[in-house]
This record gives structure tokens, C-alpha cells and sequence, in this order.
């Protein structure tokens, strides 16, 4: 049940993740009204059932924070703070870098960037994710958010290079661009 919303919650938000042109729309940039509201119903319930279950798995977790992304009316309505108390329990029970960087980006947007960032960069101290563009995208978002305009366009750089993904390295310049644009 658990598998099954969250790919119902993912799939819901298909149109909205890309724009006319095929460029990367992030969660949070969205137009929620292009998501689909029947899979996004049919998602929360499964989640609902699959939670009563009592038998919390990692797909249950996983959906459960889709959930929440799905629930918010906005962006700026996402209850990060029970994100962050999910992936922590996610973190738990499966407990891999990539899940420990989702938690620690969580916990920037709902405890504060620079502790989120301090969490981002221990992270990183290990070198395990040296090679994953996805840790340099999030360390350089957060930064962005911060104001650390050229440190943020390192780790753009670096996502950048770690990263062959068309639609991705658009998305990527794009915020580099942005950046190097402001005074």
C-alpha cells in the first residue's frame, strides 16, 4: 500500500515538474492546479490505510512525506517540521546518505538554514557524496537562500559537472545564470 500511494502522490504531480519549454520546475515553484487531484485523493488514502496498519515500513514513510508535499495548499503551507520528523524516522530505518541529505535539507527548511547547512556539510566531511549532483544542488540552494551568492555558485558548478542529465543541466545553469546576475 505503502509503494503503491507513493507512486500515486508522484505521478500526480507529472505535469507540473517540467514547463512548456521542458525545463525542470522544482516542488516549491509548482503550479499546484496542474496537479492531479483524483491520484493525489486515491494517494492520501492509501497512506491513510497504510498507516493503520501499523506496520511502518520505508515506502509508508516515503509516501507519507509525499503526503504532506500533496496536502499543502502552497509551497509555503509544507509542514516541514513533520518532514523532518519523518525523514528522521526514515533515516532510522534506512540509513543511507541520500536519506540522511533529504533530512538535513528538511531540517534547513524547517529549523533553519544554517543548521540545515551544518548538517549538509557533515555530511559531505565523509566524501560519499563527492559524486552525487544532488548533494551539490541542495548544499548550493541553500546557500542561494542564505545569500552566499558566490559559494552557492561553486556548488552549482560542481552539480553542474557531476550531472548529464540534459533537463537537469538546464535547471542548474539556469540558477547560475540567476546568480551571477545579482549585483
Amino acid at each position: 500500500l505503502g509503494l503503491l500511494a507513493l507512486m500515486l502522490l508522484h505521478e500526480a504531480r507529472r505535469e507540473a515538474r517540467a514547463n512548456g519549454q521542458g525545463e525542470l520546475v522544482p516542488l516549491e515553484e509548482q503550479d499546484r492546479s496542474q496537479w492531479d487531484s483524483e491520484r493525489i485523493r486515491e494517494g492520501l488514502d492509501l497512506v491513510e490505510r497504510a498507516l493503520r496498519l501499523a506496520r511502518i515500513g520505508p515506502y509508508q514513510l516515503q509516501a507519507a512525506i509525499v503526503a504532506l508535499h500533496a496536502e499543502a495548499k502552497t509551497a509555503a503551507e509544507t509542514d516541514w517540521h513533520q518532514i523532518a520528523g519523518l525523514y528522521g524516522e526514515l533515516a532510522r530505518m534506512t540509513p543511507t546518505p541520500i536519506v540522511a541529505l533529504n533530512h538535513a535539507v528538511a531540517v534547513a527548511l524547517s529549523e533553519g538554514l544554517e543548521t540545515g547547512l551544518g548538517r549538509i556539510d557533515q555530511l559531505g566531511s565523509s566524501g560519499e557524496l563527492d559524486s552525487y549532483h544532488l548533494y551539490h544542488a541542495a548544499r548550493a540552494d541553500i546557500l542561494r537562500r542564505l545569500g552566499r551568492s558566490q559559494d552557492s555558485a561553486q556548488a552549482y558548478r560542481q552539480a553542474l559537472s557531476l550531472t548529464a542529465n540534459a533537463v537537469e543541466r538546464r535547471y542548474l545553469k539556469r540558477r547560475l545564470a540567476e546568480l551571477n546576475a545579482l549585483p
